[in-house]
C-alpha cells in the first residue's frame, strides 16, 4: 500500500511540474477538501493549540475544494493572469512519505491516510525565486478502482510568506 501512495504523490509532483492541470485535476476527489492554515509565532507551550489558524474558523492561506482549484487552474492556463503571465516554472520534491493509516471497506482498502514532506520551487520571471518547505497530511480515496485525493492539509513551514502570490499548488 506504501507503493501506491509514493506513486500517487510522484506522478502528482510530474502533472504539476508539466503544467497538466486537467490531469492533475482528475487525480481529486470530488468532494475535496485542500487546507493550508497559517502560521503565528507563539509563546512556548501554546503551540499546539494557537500556531495554526482553524479550518473553517480562521482565515487560511487555502481553505479550498475541487471546484475552486479548477477556476485557479482554468485562470492561470488563460495566458492573461497577472501573477502568471509569463507561466512560472516550478518544480516539486516530495520526501518522507509514510503511510500513517489504512481504512478499509468491506474487502479492500479504501483510504489511505499519508504523511509527507515537500520542497516546492518557484522561479519566475528574471529575478524572483521562491522556495516552499513544510509538511502534507493527505487523505486517498479509491474511487472506482481509480485512488483520488480526498484530502490535503498542508503545514507551510514560515509564518510570513515570502512570495509574491500564492498561485502554485502544492
Amino acid at each position: 500500500m506504501r507503493g501506491i501512495a509514493e506513486d500517487f504523490l510522484y506522478e502528482e509532483a510530474e502533472l504539476l511540474d508539466a503544467r497538466d492541470y486537467d490531469a492533475w485535476l482528475a487525480t481529486l476527489s470530488d468532494d475535496l477538501t485542500y487546507v493550508m492554515p497559517m502560521k503565528r509565532n507563539v509563546k512556548a507551550g501554546e503551540h499546539a493549540a494557537r500556531e495554526s489558524t482553524r479550518e473553517g474558523a480562521d482565515i487560511n492561506w487555502f481553505e479550498e475544494d475541487k471546484w475552486t482549484l479548477t477556476k485557479r487552474a482554468e485562470q492561470i492556463m488563460t495566458g492573461v493572469h497577472w501573477a502568471e503571465e509569463p507561466l512560472s516554472r516550478v518544480c516539486h520534491m516530495v520526501s518522507n512519505i509514510q503511510l500513517t493509516a489504512i481504512r478499509p471497506s468491506a474487502d479492500a482498502a479504501s483510504e489511505l491516510a499519508v504523511r509527507s514532506r515537500f520542497l516546492v520551487y518557484q522561479n519566475r520571471v528574471e529575478h524572483e525565486a521562491y522556495f516552499f518547505v513544510g509538511k502534507r497530511s493527505d487523505t486517498l480515496r479509491l474511487e472506482a478502482g481509480v485512488w483520488r485525493l480526498l484530502r490535503r492539509h498542508i503545514e507551510l513551514d514560515q509564518n510570513v510568506l515570502l512570495a509574491k502570490n500564492l498561485t502554485v499548488f502544492f
